[in-house]
């Protein structure tokens, strides 16, 4: 149906995942909204302490385009001991924070774009397509690239095994529709334990 754009059917078919990565990643995701049901965990209402996303790879501004980036850039050492120390000090400037009795609702501005959050992301197949259309190109921003590329996987998995038969039991539907899309895999203990 697709291929002869014939795109309503897939506005009936529901997905939802489990997301976790970077701030600074759900803020590129969460601008699609059409079809799509977002809901974040909160750092409001949450007192484990937060994991941060540490970048391996610094990637070059490119030179011919506002977005995406081209190429990578080594940082000295002293700008990589300047960059830990810097995630190491915000976290334990919020957990003071909260020690000091500020409420979290203001302690986790300190907190870097570079923090781990999980949303629940629910949509119509439609939705997800579309998402996937634009951010699993080649000029959107690597990380967000990553987990579009990951939906994208999944769905296709879930729709092919529909499609043959595979998942012939709703229990079965349930959980393949409940798939987890953890891109980053936490070092604290409570999310080693899912």
């Amino acid at each position: 149906l697709a291929q002869h754009d014939h795109w309503s059917p897939f506005g009936h078919a529901s997905l939802q995942f489990h997301i976790k990565a970077p701030v600074f990643v759900a803020r590129q995701l969460v601008k699609h909204q059409v079809g799509l049901v977002w809901n974040e965990v909160s750092r409001r209402y949450v007192s484990y302490k937060p994991d941060l996303y540490a970048i391996k790879e610094w990637r070059g501004k490119p030179k011919d385009s506002k977005q995406g980036s081209a190429g990578t850039v080594d940082l000295s050492e002293d700008d990589e001991l300047m960059y830990a120390s810097t995630m190491i000090a915000c976290e334990e400037l919020y957990q003071r924070l909260l020690d000091l009795g500020i409420a979290p609702e203001q302690a986790r501005a300190v907190l870097p774009q570079s923090m781990m959050t999980e949303w629940y992301w629910s949509g119509t197949l439609y939705a997800f397509a579309r998402v996937c259309n634009l951010r699993c190109k080649p000029d959107a921003q690597k990380e967000t690239q990553m987990v579009a590329d990951q939906i994208d996987v999944l769905a296709k998995e879930l729709l092919e095994a529909q499609e043959l038969g595979i998942l012939g039991a709703q229990a079965e539907l349930r959980e393949a529709q409940e798939l987890n899309c953890l891109l980053y895999t936490s070092q604290s203990p409570r999310h080693r334990q899912k």
